[in-house]
């Protein structure tokens, strides 16, 4: 289902997928650099499941969230004895991937000793494990991947120039979201379609202005964001038709992280809204628009408060219970 991120209409888009397909077929190295979120194991895996390697495995392994001093053992493996707690022999990723793709995300957080290492393997296809005798030969198309500048690493010292020059035979730069709104429709539909499955739910759709809402915002966290705020919507939008207001909410913990919340957003966004429901000939406007801030403020003060009632109220300039009355008896309280 990861694929349902890997859409797009948009020209960037269209420009990636030709290259997915041209590459696909070339045993060459290829770096993807890209934002966080934009979806570079995907690239990765489309480029390895549109190659002849593709009966064979596609192994991924983030660098930077395996500690230094086990990377060395994730990447090589290690026998018996190697190093204290080596109770037994471990097959690294470059074994696991022979024949197929070695997917290596977050290569600039890579140690400089293991960069030198890794350059060895990919220029001699052999390696020995971690305190082993034995040569290990692999046939492994390496695609490395990073959200950094590389070559700004290289001029600081961080990072190998002879390594960046092995591992970039080919770079492809995803674009960020908010370069390809144009996508946007289609990734949300696909997101909420694939979490009204999950759920076991009819999938939500989205209202106009709730869709150019989505379109405004400038997505710090790509794609990846999109789709988290997909599943929030479908979880927790009342209606079918997910309207600007559900939207707001969702996204109130991204535009609390980057700053980008501001009362011209909230009077443009609220104003959206009132349109819409007016124009569909909705009564009683005033108290569901009482109604739905209630919610989203006490949603929020619970949220900054870890759920703790007084502290949410006393913030609000409301009594405990007017919190607890407007939240009714099915949450938990604290």
């Amino acid at each position: 289902e990861g694929s349902a991120a890997l859409i797009g209409d948009t020209p960037a888009m269209q420009a990636l997928f030709r290259a997915i397909g041209r590459l696909a077929q070339a045993p060459l190295s290829v770096l993807i650099n890209g934002e966080t979120g934009t979806g570079k194991e995907l690239v990765a895996r489309a480029l390895h499941n549109e190659s002849p390697r593709a009966r064979k495995p596609f192994v991924a392994l983030n660098t930077a969230a395996i500690p230094a001093e086990l990377l060395e053992s994730e990447l090589f493996g290690h026998e018996t004895g190697a190093f204290t707690g080596a109770t037994k022999r471990h097959i690294g990723r470059f074994e696991q991937a022979d024949g197929g793709t070695l997917f290596l995300d977050e290569i600039g957080d890579m140690p400089l000793p293991l960069q030198t290492r890794l350059l060895r393997v990919l220029a001699e296809n052999e390696f020995f494990r971690v305190g082993g005798r034995e040569l290990i030969r692999v046939d492994v198309r390496v695609i490395a991947a990073t959200h950094q500048d590389l070559e700004a690493l290289v001029e600081q010292g961080r990072f190998r120039a002879d390594l960046l020059h092995r591992l970039d035979v080919v770079r492809l730069q995803l674009p960020p979201l908010r370069e390809r709104r144009g996508d946007i429709a289609q990734l949300a539909e696909n997101f909420l379609a694939m979490a009204g499955r999950k759920l076991d739910m009819l999938p939500k759709r989205l209202s106009s202005a709730a869709l150019e809402d989505l379109r405004q915002y400038d997505w710090p966290g790509n794609v990846r964001e999109l789709e988290n705020v997909c599943w929030r919507l479908a979880a927790l939008a009342t209606a079918d038709i997910i309207d600007v207001i559900d939207v707001e909410a969702a996204l109130a913990r991204g535009r609390q992280r980057t700053g980008r919340s501001s009362l011209g957003q909230w009077d443009d966004m609220l104003s959206s809204w009132a349109a819409q429901r007016l124009s569909e000939g909705a009564q009683g406007l005033h108290a569901e628009a009482r109604e739905r801030l209630d919610r989203t403020l006490l949603e929020a003060a619970l949220q900054l408060t870890q759920g703790r009632r007084a502290e949410a109220a006393a913030r609000l300039g409301l009594g405990r219970n007017t919190v607890t009355r407007k939240l009714g008896p099915g949450r938990k309280r604290r």
